[in-house]
């Protein structure tokens, strides 16, 4: 039995190591402590009870999951508690698994983007412009469609019903799959913001494997690629200049951007002085608008997750119980990740 998997199962389902001693029999806190550092055995029958409380397939702990979900982005971080995060970080964990584990059956998109590192000389803004070149987006137009243009590069993203600090994660799988998970509850501009900032932690500090120097700030690197990549400075400069209240709500349905998001934006370019910035910020504090912003603006719809589920039920005729069995994951694991649509409209291929 892979004890890391045991730590992964009991931190899944929330128990500490005590409140998980208390519910076995015969098994003490200490003993447990000393398996899941790997020092010392438990009996076959305190193992089998382990794994039928936790309710997770006894295959599932001679699994190797060691996907890495760095980088989080929580609001508010410190009011995060340790089990929230543990269970995040578990969830995004077995999305992963499950991607690599669907690619036993069928062909995700190749990732065709290019990775770049900063060390090299780069800016976060040049390569965000870099990036819209590659996709070829015009110069003066917002990124509409955009969670079905990173799909189309190769990168899978999820959406999760997840705690109201939690904004999103970027990471590869263990078989070097792309992917980014956002939070499904938020408003579409912060999802849209979330997703361009997951996507240069993709390109600069995750695909390419690039070793980053630690007096680097990851976080400000994808921020200043999300305002450039979603507000290219050519393009909307001009436009931030002598920027009022009232202008902020056509701005946000050009760019589809939040109003935060564009004030700070025209002050990181210089048009905006850090009086207007403090007075604009304390206004959008007024009128409540920090909580909830006006104007919805588009979004589309992530699908190819959802797709290469529905491929395995729908054409490959996998039952979400057969699906768990050949997985080695609970039922319940799948239908919280997995059974949320029935639509279903793939160009996904069936690995022959």
């Amino acid at each position: 039995m892979n004890y890391k998997q045991l730590i992964f199962a009991r931190e899944y389902r929330g128990f500490t190591q005590t409140q998980l001693a208390k519910r076995i029999e015969g098994l003490s806190q200490s003993n447990l402590s000393k398996f899941e550092k790997g020092v010392s055995l438990l009996s076959d029958d305190i193992i089998h009870k382990i794994i039928s409380f936790l309710n997770f397939p006894v295959e599932f702990f001679d699994q190797r999951i060691s996907i890495v979900c760095e980088d989080a982005d929580y609001r508010k971080k410190a009011s995060v508690t340790k089990t929230q995060k543990s269970e995040l970080d578990y969830s995004n964990k077995l999305i992963g698994y499950l991607v690599d584990q669907m690619a036993n059956s069928i062909e995700w998109p190749e990732f065709k983007l290019k990775a770049m590192d900063l060390e090299e000389g780069y800016s976060p803004q040049y390569v965000a412009k870099y990036i819209r070149k590659l996709l070829k987006l015009k110069k003066d137009e917002p990124v509409r469609d955009i969670y079905h243009l990173l799909e189309s590069q190769g990168i899978i993203v999820v959406e999760l019903d997840a705690i109201d600090k939690f904004d999103g994660v970027s990471f590869l799988t263990d078989d070097g799959y792309p992917i980014i998970v956002t939070n499904k509850s938020f408003s579409n501009d912060r999802k849209r913001f979330t997703l361009a900032h997951e996507l240069g932690h993709i390109i600069m500090h995750k695909a390419g494997g690039f070793p980053i120097p630690e007096f680097r700030n990851r976080e400000e690197e994808a921020n200043l690629f999300a305002s450039e990549f979603l507000m290219p400075e050519d393009a909307i400069k001009n436009s931030l200049r002598g920027l009022k209240l009232s202008y902020l709500s056509e701005l946000k349905r050009y760019w589809l951007t939040s109003m935060a998001s564009l004030i700070r934006r025209a002050k990181d370019l210089s048009v905006l002085s850090n009086d207007k910035y403090t007075y604009l910020n304390i206004e959008l504090s007024r009128k409540g608008y920090r909580k909830r912003e006006p104007i919805d603006v588009y979004i589309d719809n992530s699908s190819l997750f959802r797709n290469g589920y529905l491929l395995h039920t729908n054409e490959l005729e996998y039952s979400d119980m057969e699906l768990a069995k050949a997985f080695n994951l609970p039922l319940d694991v799948i239908e919280k990740f997995c059974n949320n649509s029935k639509s279903f409209n793939s160009r996904l291929k069936v690995v022959n």
